[in-house]
């Protein structure tokens, strides 16, 4: 190492290791990654990847999936904890320092802190229906085998105003609290506590699916692939999952990053909490897809699957009252670590450009989500004739985030890094945390997020526009 790189790597040290004496972060490197691995594990692993899998033929999806979070979700994820580890503040301070003067790369962090607010303002109201759904199964309200009458329950929840406002403004209280409590007594413990409760309750829910008569089909459907099945529209949505299920592109990772110790190791980090990630989702199909072949419904049933088949599904079977009741508490617990690494970023914002206590800034970011958020609880009833480019409230979120914001988000984390920030600067943060880290390992990370990852994510934002 010559003179010139060991002293700029000094300069790079001092500069991160400057902290100021206000600024919050992880105790314990536990905290860390179960904080990091609760900002991905939300209801896309619980709901979405479920559903996806059973509607796009099981196992051979499920191949694509991991082969595109190597691919794609695991470099950004790595791009985005570097950015923020080394310049310790809010996704838009870090761009800001990280960048060349005057290149406006810091309107990355303004998408991010846009999609983190919009996806909580569609996703609260996913999770409301999932609290209210806790209760209904302790009350013995879906205890119907008959899919019907369990979507006679799901619609006339989503079409009252009163329950879908007051179950979201329930959410937004719970994770509001959380937030408040700041970074290592909130988030951190939190996330501590919750991530053993969500395994242990996957790992009791799936044994009883093992144990049904029939159970094999489903695990054969999960297992063992059929590359018949595999098609090109296919691909894309598991190329799309892998940026939705891992939290990237929306400021979460990167604010998270910047409450990381110097001596974390991000790679490793960020690799076991993909792992992590993919076990949690995998647990979900093994909770779910032998129940539905035991009792012979059908796999592919959409977004559906959470509130109308798996209540008849669990109906069905003996002690089906007490596993309903198990599963929606589980389903419960497994967005709550989510939701508050995605309130983190408007909430680390506001502190870090602002200059607003946690108490002002938590309470306004809570306050907007309540209004906006209203605009999605209320889309299918009150506001239901109110459908922007033809889709309800709920969809437009969802699709400007997952279709536009995030994918360009990803992208642009991508170009930065690879283009503008560059392989000595990634390498000196790298060696920051592990000094063992070795310079080929580096060499093929920096490649994949200089040239892959960014023509995959290209594909995808394309797919999403309907222009591929």
């Amino acid at each position: 190492m010559g003179k010139q790189h060991i002293v700029a790597h000094q300069a790079a040290t001092k500069s991160v290791d400057k902290i100021p004496v206000t600024r919050e972060g992880f105790i314990t490197g536990m905290g860390i990654a179960a904080a990091t691995l609760g900002a991905a594990v939300g209801l896309g692993n619980i709901w979405k990847f479920p559903f996806l899998t059973g509607a796009n033929g099981g196992a051979a999806f499920l191949i694509i999936y991991l082969m595109s979070t190597i691919l794609i979700g695991l470099p950004i994820m790595i791009s985005e904890i570097l950015l923020g580890q080394r310049a310790k503040g809010d996704v838009v301070t870090t761009l800001i320092k990280m960048a060349p003067k005057g290149q406006p790369w810091w309107l990355i962090g303004i998408a991010g802190i846009l999609s983190s607010f919009l996806i909580l303002a569609f996703y609260t109201e996913v999770v409301a229906w999932v609290f209210a759904y806790v209760f209904k199964a302790v009350s013995g309200v879906l205890l119907s085998t008959d899919p019907d009458t369990n979507m006679a329950v799901f619609n006339q929840l989503i079409t009252d105003p009163v329950q879908s406002l007051v179950w979201q403004w329930v959410v937004l209280f719970a994770i509001g609290c959380i937030v408040l409590l700041g970074v290592a007594k909130g988030i951190e413990q939190t996330t501590k506590w919750l991530m053993p409760i969500l395994f242990v309750l996957l790992v009791v829910v799936s044994i009883r699916g093992l144990t049904l008569p029939g159970a094999g089909e489903g695990l054969s459907f999960l297992f063992q692939p059929d590359f018949s099945k595999v098609t090109s529209p296919m691909i894309l949505t598991a190329m799309g999952l892998a940026f939705f299920k891992l939290s990237i592109g929306m400021g979460a990772m990167m604010t998270y990053g910047s409450y990381y110790r110097n001596d974390q190791h991000i790679p490793l980090t960020a690799t076991g909490m993909m792992v992590g990630d993919l076990v949690v989702s995998l647990l979900a199909g093994i909770a779910i897809f032998p129940a539905v072949f035991a009792f012979g419904f059908e796999p592919d049933a959409g977004p559906g699957l959470l509130f109308v088949t798996i209540p008849a599904v669990f109906a069905s079977m003996p002690l089906g009252s007490v596993f309903v009741v198990l599963f929606f508490v589980l389903a419960a617990v497994a967005p709550i670590g989510a939701m508050i690494s995605m309130l983190e970023v408007p909430v680390a914002f506001l502190r870090g450009r602002m200059g607003l206590t946690r108490l002002h800034a938590t309470l306004i970011t809570i306050a907007l989500l309540a209004i906006v958020g209203s605009t999605v609880a209320l889309s299918n009833s009150t506001l239901a004739h109110f459908q922007p480019f033809d889709m309800t409230t709920f969809d437009f979120y969802d699709f400007l985030t997952s279709n536009i914001l995030l994918p360009l988000a990803g992208l642009f984390i991508c170009l930065f890094v690879g283009w503008s920030w560059g392989f000595s600067e990634m390498q000196q943060t790298l060696s920051l945390s592990d000094t063992r880290w070795n310079r080929y390992l580096t060499i093929v990370l920096y490649g994949i997020i200089k040239f892959v990852t960014p023509t995959l994510v290209m594909i995808i934002l394309l797919s999403g526009l309907n222009l591929l």
